[in-house]
């Protein structure tokens, strides 16, 4: 029943705090703002399966994202606690490595993307004289991009949808804080991002099992 219920009341928690909850005051504007990921980490503990590496690194992750939500109105601060929540997503998503050079292959494009939206990031925090940000940024847009392909390489739609979507979202963000104004980019920075932790929930749920038989994967619900 509970998890039944979780879903509907992280969509109802998002949307209030997307398009409702003023700016201020801040401390009751980032209240709002971690309610859906304490759901979404409850959704997350909540799957009445055994739990294993893989869930409890997805947890682990979720609690620092949700860290970052708090904190990121110390940039650095809340950035290093999202970098170290996306490292727990990528030591879990290596425990579902299904190998395919399919996936695989999706390393090129990653790569390329991630190239150009540093440097772009990089060029304009050298104009803007903000230095002291190109090290944080670097390493968070890499450690981002490898979460994505190693979400990939799971084979887990769940997983691989939460990663593109992280992707967008930090995209949207960077180029918005860093480059220029994008149009509604509060709510699609929010959109996107509550919907990749809630999807990064649910891949729990829906681990795919690797049949080396067969050279087949199929994804189901956990047993």
């Amino acid at each position: 029943m509970l998890l039944k219920c979780l879903p509907a009341a992280i969509l109802f928690t998002g949307l209030l705090y997307i398009f409702l909850i003023p700016e201020e005051p801040l401390s009751i504007k980032i209240m709002f703002k971690i309610v859906p990921m304490l759901l979404i980490l409850l959704y997350a503990g909540a799957t009445g399966r055994r739990q294993d590496r893989y869930q409890s690194l997805i947890l682990l992750g979720l609690f620092f994202c949700m860290l970052g939500d708090g904190l990121l109105i110390w940039f650095v601060i809340g950035l290093s606690a999202f970098l170290i929540g996306h490292l727990f997503y990528i030591s879990a998503f290596f425990k579902l490595w299904t190998f395919s050079w399919l996936r695989f292959a999706t390393i090129f494009p990653i790569g390329v993307y991630s190239t150009w939206i540093g440097r772009e990031i990089v060029l304009s925090l050298i104009e803007k004289g903000e230095n002291s940000l190109i090290i944080p940024v670097i390493c968070y847009v890499t450690v981002i991009s490898l979460m994505g392909w190693a979400a990939f390489m799971t084979g887990n739609t769940a997983a691989i949808i939460s990663g593109v979507l992280f992707v967008i979202s930090d995209s949207i963000l960077s180029w918005n804080k860093f480059i220029d104004d994008v149009t509604f980019s509060g709510p699609l920075i929010m959109l996107t991002y509550y919907t990749a932790q809630f999807f990064m929930a649910y891949s729990i749920r829906t681990k795919p099992s690797f049949h080396l038989s067969k050279g087949l994967e199929s994804e189901r619900p956990i047993q």
